[in-house]
């Protein structure tokens, strides 16, 4: 009985010594409960506990030495360094890699340099989603070129393949469109594909809008993948902040007006006028309604609207 319950008090945590003590006061036919709150009227606590309080001690390391311990994170900093801030990317495999074959081959080789590309921006979340049918030897309606790629890309864990099945000789294939949208919506990521994904906008309004918002496009100029600078227009976000999830803000530079003189929209005009500078940034309308107020003999009150603001 003695040795049962030095036994279990040492699974919880507390030294032979202080169970010993207890029990020979106590005596070696006391309660379990009894012992138990002999022990906390004592004061002692586990050992476990008192691991856990005490934090362990700093280890001093020289200076310039090469310590393999891994650094503390500092608290705000999110992990996996400069990559964290990149968006995930799930590329259209099938939509790549005809692109790349001129829509006549099914060009492996396409997926590959699209892969590398996102790679070589420090890009960690890469999905390439591609039906499982493509996994079969090539046919003469449908050609594939360089599939070792496919498999090179699967053991990276990278390339996954959308499941397909023959029910009675024919092939019965899940929508693949509707994988790369909706692991891209979930990731908050960005969508690469020459493809605009019509019926997915109209299924699901939020879906419109994230493929609206982050849909990358991209050409194939002498085998070379080229996404465009202005994924979303002239005066949408540049390419470096369409990837990014903290987009940089745009430094402060003064764009020419592209009106010149002819422009009417005065001060509210967001354009730089060389022209304007020593005049009022009024509109014509306005421009005319304060001559016509102002008296002519008003010299000095002419020159102060004139002057600049």
């Amino acid at each position: 009985v003695h040795q049962s319950k030095l036994d279990f008090f040492c699974k919880l945590g507390y030294g032979k010594e202080d169970i010993c003590k207890v029990l020979e006061n106590l005596g070696h036919e006391a309660l379990e409960d009894d012992v138990l709150k002999e022990l906390i009227r004592m004061g002692r606590k586990p050992q476990a506990l008192d691991s856990q309080a005490q934090p362990p001690p700093l280890k001093l390391v020289a200076r310039g030495s090469c310590s393999t311990s891994p650094l503390p994170k500092w608290l705000g900093e999110e992990e996996g360094g400069p990559s964290s801030h990149l968006r995930a990317i799930v590329i259209d495999g099938s939509n790549v890699a005809m692109s790349h074959g001129n829509k006549e081959v099914f060009s492996c080789w396409g997926i590959r340099l699209a892969v590398d590309w996102f790679r070589e921006r420090g890009h960690t979340y890469i999905k390439v989603f591609v039906p499982l049918w493509r996994k079969e030897p090539p046919r003469q309606d449908s050609p594939i070129a360089d599939q070792h790629i496919l498999e090179e890309l699967e053991k990276q864990s990278i390339l996954v393949y959308t499941p397909s099945r023959k029910v009675k000789g024919k092939r019965v294939v899940c929508y693949d469109d509707r994988y790369i949208v909706k692991v891209a919506y979930e990731k908050d990521g960005v969508i690469v594909s020459n493809d605009h994904y019509r019926d997915l906008q109209n299924e699901n309004p939020e879906w419109k809008w994230f493929i609206e918002q982050r849909l990358l496009m991209y050409s194939f100029v002498s085998n070379r993948f080229m996404p465009p600078d202005d994924p979303l227009g002239r005066h949408g976000p540049t390419l470096h902040n369409f990837l990014s999830k903290k987009p940089a803000l745009p430094e402060s530079t003064w764009q020419p007006c592209p009106y010149g003189k002819k422009c009417t929209y005065g001060n509210k005009c967001k354009f730089y006028h060389p022209e304007r500078l020593h005049q009022a940034q009024l509109s014509v309308a306005d421009e005319l309604r304060a001559r016509t107020k102002v008296p002519t003999s008003l010299g000095k009150e002419e020159e102060m609207c004139n002057c600049s603001p």
